[in-house]
């Protein structure tokens, strides 16, 4: 064999392995890819794996990535070092952003000849294929790459050689890779060519490193709204337990779940998730809209800044995020919101039905009690006048008077109540009614110990009404109020208008009700007071009476804060058939 053929043969063995290597390193750089790293974590790890292989001192990384343009420098002797820096959006031409700076130096004018592919194939340093590379940059003087660039790379640096290889991440993105090394003639064609194919793996890579961080932020946000989903649907949950769970859910969707917190706002509560932080530096927000009203904010909030290798801390998508969410809230209350008001309406509907059976009943007892009860009065009338009657039998027959006098004021309500007690009505003003009907309450105040306050509204039109029933209204009211009330309570009775009512208040400060018995108070003969206190037909009567004038009633109550009866008559009469009657406690 020839010593001509042996150096051939040498040279195509090198030329192999070498081959292998850099297949390897295009692997490896795949394999890195595929775990999916952020992008800092990346690039760290692929400037490390690329000076290593090549035997560089320093490596510069030109990336644009979507609206992100960026240089990555990293050397590793004598000790690890990267540098990173966000550079200006600038384009070519073409119209083309390209990742380099905006000055005039001999070394940027490069990058956008590589990046814009404005240079002559067939001139020296550069290849076919688009890379520019020297064994020594102080050859490259002055030297015309097109008709319109002279290039000078002598001031970069303290290095020699210079690889320059561009590469494609997708149809709107690129980059660069510059090798650096102090020594002259450090590279070879056969090696630029070789890692013209490592720098297309690398575009490779990075648009796969993406795809899979991008479809990986879509599982979270995704698992998000399917949380809240399963969330909405667990039977017998209630809106505290919802909205604090979405709160839960929101961090794990986030870009950077271990510094993420969230907080919904709702009509001035709020719903933390656990761990939380805030800081109104690092805030995403969205408003919550309920029926074209701001009721409150969905909230995600970073602990640290992380803008490293990022356009901004909160991608795009996790704003779309968080729309969502609020609108899903927004949503979520509009139907309970729903279901509260139509399971109100059937209890109001089943109460109505049962104080209609009560009221037919009522009607036909009482309609029974009159003739006897008027029996029992009138001969017991006649037995007081018999002469010569015992004390003891006078008394006693005093006692059946008075018995059969109250029975017959039961008998009385019940007929109103049942609107069968017929009216007299005329114009009445309703603060004379409330004054006449004040002046023999108002020494039971004193007595009391309960302050009267009137707030009683100018020139209110008269309405159409019953006024003694009105007066009947004013007395019950007053009278439960002061049954309720203690020494020190207050007592206000006020009178406004609307556009179509006028308001009688009565509000007291007293020991109020819990929601059990406002559910029961215009049911008849229902009462709170101990046994021979009270009948259960005071506010009953009430709403008879209001109900027969085509009226309502408006009950606000708390317990230990007092009570609030908001009676509320039409201005015109209108037949009662045609009102709604708010019932509702």
């Amino acid at each position: 064999m020839s010593a001509k053929s042996s150096k051939s043969d040498g040279k195509n063995s090198l030329i192999l392995k070498k081959s292998h290597d850099f297949s390897e390193l295009s692997r490896n750089i795949l394999r890195l890819a595929n775990r999916g790293m952020p992008r800092i974590e990346f690039q760290r790890e692929i400037s490390k794996m690329l000076i290593k292989f090549s035997g560089c001192d320093e490596l510069e990384l030109r990336i644009t990535d979507g609206k992100l343009h960026y240089r990555w420098e990293a050397s590793i002797k004598p000790k690890e070092s990267y540098r990173f820096k966000k550079l200006p959006f600038i384009q070519n031409e073409k119209g083309m952003p390209l990742p380099c700076l905006p000055d005039g130096s001999g070394l940027e004018q490069t990058c956008r000849l590589l990046l814009g592919g404005d240079f002559n194939h067939s001139s020296p340093y550069f290849t076919k294929t688009g890379s520019f590379w020297t064994g020594n940059i102080e050859e490259v003087l002055n030297f015309q790459a097109n008709n319109k660039t002279s290039l000078d790379l002598k001031s970069n640096g303290d290095f020699y050689s210079l690889a320059m290889i561009p590469f494609v991440i997708d149809q709107n993105n690129n980059g660069l890779i510059m090798l650096k090394k102090r020594e002259k003639s450090f590279f070879s064609i056969e090696e630029i060519e070789f890692y013209e194919g490592v720098a297309q793996t690398l575009g490779i890579a990075m648009a796969g490193r993406r795809a899979q961080n991008a479809l990986r932020e879509r599982i979270k946000e995704l698992s998000c709204v399917y949380g809240i989903a399963q969330l909405v649907e667990l039977p017998g949950i209630s809106q505290e337990r919802i909205l604090k769970g979405i709160a839960n859910l929101l961090p794990p969707a986030m870009r950077y779940p271990d510094i993420a917190s969230a907080r919904i706002s709702l009509d001035l509560k709020e719903y933390c998730s656990s761990p939380f932080h805030e800081d109104s530096r690092y805030r995403l927000t969205e408003e919550i809209i309920i029926d074209g009203e701001k009721r409150g904010s969905v909230e995600v909030f970073y602990s640290e800044n992380r803008p490293e290798l990022e356009v901004g801390l909160f991608l795009a998508e996790e704003q779309s995020l968080l729309g969502a969410v609020a609108s899903q809230i927004g949503l979520i209350i509009e139907r309970r919101q729903w279901v509260d008001e139509k399971n109100r309406l059937q209890e109001q509907l089943r109460h109505a039905d049962r104080l209609a059976t009560i009221g037919q009943l009522g009607a036909g007892v009482a309609h029974e009690l009159n003739e006897p009860l008027g029996a029992i009065l009138g001969f017991a009338q006649l037995a007081a006048k018999t002469e010569s009657l015992p004390e003891q039998a006078r008394k006693d027959i005093g006692k059946i008077e008075n018995a059969a006098f109250h029975a017959r004021e039961v008998v009385k309500k019940l007929l109103i109540f049942a609107r069968q007690m017929p009216t007299n009505k005329t114009l009445v003003n309703l603060n004379r009614i409330v004054e006449e009907g004040l002046y023999f309450l108002e020494s039971r105040c004193v007595k009391e110990g309960v302050k009267l306050v009137r707030d009683l509204a100018d020139e209110l039109p008269e309405i159409t009404a019953d006024p003694a029933q009105l007066n009947q209204v004013l007395v019950n009211l007053v009278v439960n109020a002061l049954q309720a009330s203690s020494s020190g309570d207050k007592l206000t009775i006020r009178t406004k208008r609307d556009e179509n009512s006028i308001h009688l208040v009565v509000e007291d400060t007293g020991e109020g009700m819990n929601e059990e018995v406002q559910r029961q108070i215009f049911v008849p003969f229902f009462t709170t007071k101990e046994i021979g206190h009270g009948t259960g037909l005071g506010l009953p009567v009430v709403h008879g009476i209001v109900s027969s004038h085509g009226g309502i009633i408006e009950v606000e109550s708390k317990v230990s804060k007092g009570s609030r009866f908001t009676i509320k008559l039409p201005i015109k009469e209108t037949p009662a058939k045609e009102k709604t009657n708010d019932t509702s406690a």
